[in-house]
């Protein structure tokens, strides 16, 4: 028990550390609630310098599913199966290069923000469930994988209790700083990762039960069937352009002080997922050349068991390191854990606070109603996710889909919301439905759902079902343009107003730091020209079109 002890006083050490940071961040916001402040809470105040970028990116990615899962697929399968570092590697690459730049320069606080301006409020909301359930379910899964890792290490502490915990920690500064809080406990929590990992792997190394891995490369290095070779593309290709369409990513993106920053936040962050991934790659070689057998390890449970191999990283942490040293690795698995679900939990909130209580259901909220929506969201989303990890068994399983449909949904809307101009809110719809549908087609084994239609061995199916979607709402987009402008359908019939009768676009801006009273600007479609408006003027959600009242917007 003296040994538990220790690992106890360790981990409450981390965990009390972690909410120090969290606080002291959160005291740096320029926010307060005589004059709260959204942008302040959501984005830093866009205020987020490049290094501390860089290391809050890279911790949102290199999460607790990402140590564990890289160390777990070098052992199970071999380095040639592990996928996540460089698919995420390139996919930071690839958001910086496409979207990085557009989306900073056009000022929006969070992903949905331009698909709620191009194609209207409720399309908006529509694409925020796909959003919503990837930001919970990850959190869920990442909360589980700590619990069960805390509970291997420290057997007289239940996974509930290890989740409730972490929840808590995670809840309480996020609550208090936003995004300065995530930021500088980001930094924090790499830096444990990166000390914990490094310090264990030449422990584990020199153990007696453990080969040369330079020998045993064969064994951990793995190897690929030409009958994998579809599902491995399938596989990548949703990884690099599904991990893109993130609030988490778009947070980081939207909080640099300038577009070039946030491009450039991107490309470092590649180069962390990639050397942060070097750690779990050696534990989970060193896992396959070790003879468990020679060490204390209970061989009666089968270590290639699929149960025990997702633990194999605190495993090897428990049998093959010294004990002080063990609990040092969990501090960084737990550190892992943490910067990915405050980013998560933070992203959901932000969309829910802005995107759905604000532009759809409260258009006249003030900041300090949205500030409140807003740790609500972050009280519930916590909770939700950490209620999930302990009673659902199939966390990953539930991941794993939202992903795919962040993938096959979300990406190509992304995509042309940013490129296409001609796309609108009927190729939207379309697409929203199309691509879900034939997701659904082509079933999902880990959910028992049964293929109904196939594609062809040589065909990467969830791949392919992101196409159609992106075709849909090119094509619908395009046909529907055509049927309004050459009045082969009546203007009537532009039920979502966004071909023939165009209303003004309107957006709150802040509010004033002396009173309560929002502003609008207003933005004709037709001239694109801006004028600023006071609330007396908006009648039933909208202006008169005529500019009197109105004053020029600069």
């Amino acid at each position: 028990m003296i040994v538990h002890l220790g690992g106890l006083v360790a981990i409450a050490i981390f965990y009390i550390l972690i909410l120090l940071v969290g606080i002291w961040a959160g005291k740096k916001q320029k926010s307060s609630e005589a004059s709260p402040d959204t942008e302040e809470i959501m984005l830093a105040g866009r205020n987020i310098g490049l290094l501390v970028g860089i290391f809050t990116m890279t911790a949102t990615w290199v999460g607790g599913a990402y140590i564990n899962g890289t160390a777990e697929q070098v052992f199970s399968t071999g380095l040639l199966a592990c996928q996540a570092p460089i698919g995420y590697a390139v996919s930071l690459i690839v958001g910086g290069l496409l979207f990085a730049q557009p989306m900073r320069d056009a000022g929006y606080v969070t992903m949905l923000d331009p698909f709620q301006r191009k194609y209207g409020q409720r399309m908006g909301g529509l694409l925020f469930i796909p959003a919503l359930l990837g930001e919970v379910f990850w959190s869920a899964a990442i909360l589980s994988a700590l619990g069960a890792t805390i509970s291997v290490i420290f057997t007289d502490i239940s996974i509930t209790a290890s989740i409730v915990l972490s929840a808590a920690v995670v809840i309480i500064y996020t609550l208090f700083g936003g995004l300065y809080s995530v930021a500088y406990t980001d930094v924090v929590q790499l830096g444990f990762i990166f000390i914990g990992l490094w310090i264990a792997v030449p422990f584990a190394m020199q153990h007696k039960s453990v080969g040369d891995i330079v020998t045993t490369w064969p064994e951990w290095r793995g190897h690929l069937d030409k009958s994998q070779m579809v599902e491995w593309t399938d596989n990548m290709l949703l990884l690099i352009f599904g991990g893109i369409p993130w609030q988490v990513y778009f947070q980081r993106v939207l909080s640099a002080k300038s577009a070039k920053k946030a491009m450039y936040l991107s490309f470092c962050a590649a180069v962390g997922c990639i050397v942060l991934a070097i750690p779990p790659i050696l534990i989970g070689a060193i896992a396959k050349s070790a003879d468990w057998n020679m060490t204390d390890y209970d061989i009666k449970k089968d270590i290639h068991s699929p149960e025990v191999t997702k633990l194999i990283l605190p495993l090897v942490l428990l049998h093959l390191c010294p004990k002080f040293i063990a609990f040092i690795g969990l501090g960084a698995v737990s550190a892992a854990v943490m910067s990915s679900a405050d980013s998560s939990v933070l992203s959901a909130s932000s969309m829910f606070a802005r995107n759905i209580w604000k532009l759809v259901f409260r258009d006249q909220a003030s900041e300090r109603e949205v500030l409140l929506v807003m740790r609500i969201g972050i009280f519930l989303v916590g909770i939700g996710a950490a209620c999930i990890g302990i009673l659902v068994s199939s966390i990953y399983v539930l991941w794993y889909l939202s992903s795919d449909l962040v993938y096959v949904i979300l990406f190509p809307q992304l995509l042309c919301v940013v490129y296409v101009p001609h796309t609108n809110t009927y190729g939207s719809l379309a697409a929203y439905i199309v691509g879900f549908f034939f997701r659904f087609l082509i079933g999902e084994p880990l959910l028992g759902i049964p293929a109904t239609i196939h594609f062809g061995p040589y065909i990467p199916p969830k791949s392919l079902c992101m196409l159609i979607s992106l075709a849909t709402i090119l094509i619908v987009s395009q046909l529907v343009k055509c049927l309004f402008e050459r009045r082969i359908l009546p203007p009537k019939y532009d039920i979502f107003h966004c071909l023939v009768d165009i209303p003004n676009e309107i957006l709150p801006l802040r509010e004033s730091s002396t009173t309560d009273e929002l502003h609008y600007r207003v933005i004709r479609p037709a001239t694109g020209q801006q004028y600023l408006a006071e609330p007396s003027m908006l009648v039933n959600n909208s202006f008169s079109q005529s500019q009197e009242g109105l004053s020029a917007y600069d």
